[in-house]
């Protein structure tokens, strides 16, 4: 009788442990899931990333990235590669202007995206890519101020019109190539946003400003004695 009563109570203590236990694991598991979920989460959140490439193939290298991410179909972990350029109007010898590109900054191209072992592979695998910016080890994304600062730089040179190109700075030694003073030296005394500039120079033993486009000057290089 004493046996029956033992061998009941110590099965039911097992059973309670076996319950015990279970639970624990369940709490366990449920704990690194949870933990999980939120490092992919955070890992999940596109950042911007700077890439060194290839001075003068960032544009080449630009396209081969969007390439390989489309054929690796890692499009919904890479969003945008860019390469930030300003627009400007430079002028010919025959006074004929045209609009031209060049890139803010040479040798870089930014990328937004989900970084993990397949974007970092693609990424460093392309012709052309250096590596990350601050890549002892993992890459380190841009910090909020470097993306405002480089993103606001390239949407003003998006939405506003071309700057002029203009070679000459206020103090230049300047010589007319045509027109009625052509061949005359004089010193640039003004410079307008529409390349319209005032050159100083000497007509009749005095100083005359004489009001011409940029094109029609060249500098005079200054020798050093």
């Amino acid at each position: 009788m004493f046996m029956g009563r033992f061998d009941a109570t110590f099965v039911e203590s097992k059973r309670r442990d076996d319950i015990r236990r279970e639970r624990l694991k369940g709490d366990a598991m449920a704990d690194q899931a949870d933990t999980a979920d939120k490092k992919e989460g955070a890992d999940a959140t596109p950042q911007w990333y700077i890439l060194k490439v290839q001075v003068n193939r960032e544009d080449h290298v630009q396209r081969e990235l969007q390439r390989r991410v489309a054929l690796a179909k890692l499009d919904k972990y890479v969003e945008q590669v860019l390469v930030p350029v300003e627009r400007y109007i430079e002028v010919n010898k025959n006074g004929r202007k045209r609009e031209a590109k060049r890139k803010l900054y040479p040798g870089y191209i930014m990328v937004k995206m989900v970084l993990n072992d397949d974007t970092w592979f693609l990424m460093r695998d392309t012709p052309g890519v250096g590596d990350f910016t601050g890549s002892y080890g993992k890459p380190l994304p841009m910090t909020p101020e470097d993306v405002e600062r480089m993103l606001k730089t390239e949407d003003e040179s998006a939405s506003e019109q071309p700057k002029l190109e203009i070679p000459f700075s206020v103090g230049d030694r300047v010589k007319i190539k045509e027109g009625t003073f052509q061949e005359t030296v004089g010193t640039v005394a003004s410079i307008e946003a529409d390349g319209v500039i005032t050159v100083e120079i000497v007509f009749l033993t005095r100083i005359t400003p004489v009001q011409l486009e940029y094109w029609q000057v060249e500098k005079v290089e200054v020798s050093q004695s």
